[in-house]
Formats: C-alpha cells, structure tokens, sequence
C-alpha cells in the first residue's frame, strides 16, 4: 500500500510499505493492505512501518491519519524519521520539559501543567523512537 507521510514542514516518507502502525487517541493501531477505510485522530507516539522484512521509526505529535484499503495518508503536526532526530537535542529537550514540569508542578498551575507533561511526554518518545534508529 502507498504511504504517504507528510508534516507542515517537510514530506517524511511516500512509498510503497507492506505494514504500518500508528499511535491513534484510541490506542496503537495496525495496518495492512486491504484495511476498511478509516479516519484516525493521532496522539504524541512512535509509528513504524514495514518494507518486506525492515522496519522504519518515526515519531508523531498529533494529527490525522487518513486509511484506504490501498492508501495511508498521515497528516502530522510534528513528525520525525528516527534518522532525522538529533539525540543531544533529544536530550536537551527532555532536561528542560523536565525542569519546566517541576516548576509548573511547584506553582500549581493546571494550564501549564497539561502543555508541560506533553512536552516532556514529547521529548521522552523522540529519544525513545531515535533509539530504534540506532539499534539497526
């Protein structure tokens, strides 16, 4: 099936791919050609998808994800190859969301509170996705 994988800045992926999954608000979601059509609503998660026996990582913050028995279309606010994820970055990242969180939590303050964890949350799923790029 065509995939094609695209954020505001850049396209991420457009090719021919034999499996994939997506981390959709429901929970993680599997895809294989011939699926029933759908659309997803994405959350901050890891995807990958499958060229014959290789598996490909990525990383989705938000979106949508359009399926087509023949077709994936994903819509993506923030997206990353794992390739593409530069770790001390990553690293950097995840420090300051985790400082940022502490001092949200220490003023009490519910509205940044929501923003804080899911920078963090962002920033831990990015090392964890640029992990897989890693290990292959």
């Amino acid at each position: 099936m065509r995939l094609e994988f695209v954020s505001p800045e850049r396209l991420i992926a457009h090719e021919e791919v034999d499996e994939l999954q997506l981390p959709g608000e429901d929970g993680f979601l599997g895809v294989l050609p011939g699926h029933t059509p759908m659309l997803v609503a994405l959350k901050v998660g890891p995807m990958w998808y499958r060229k014959g026996t290789e598996k490909f990582f990525g990383f989705i913050g938000f979106g949508f994800a359009e399926i087509l028995p023949d077709r994936v279309t994903i819509l993506a606010r923030i997206a990353e190859r794992a390739d593409d994820i530069d770790l001390a970055r990553a690293e950097a990242a995840k420090h300051r969301a985790e400082e940022n969180l502490a001092q949200v939590v220490r003023a009490g303050n519910e509205m940044d509170y929501e923003r804080a964890r899911l920078a963090l949350l962002r920033a831990i799923t990015r090392l964890q996705v640029s992990q897989h790029a890693r290990r292959r």
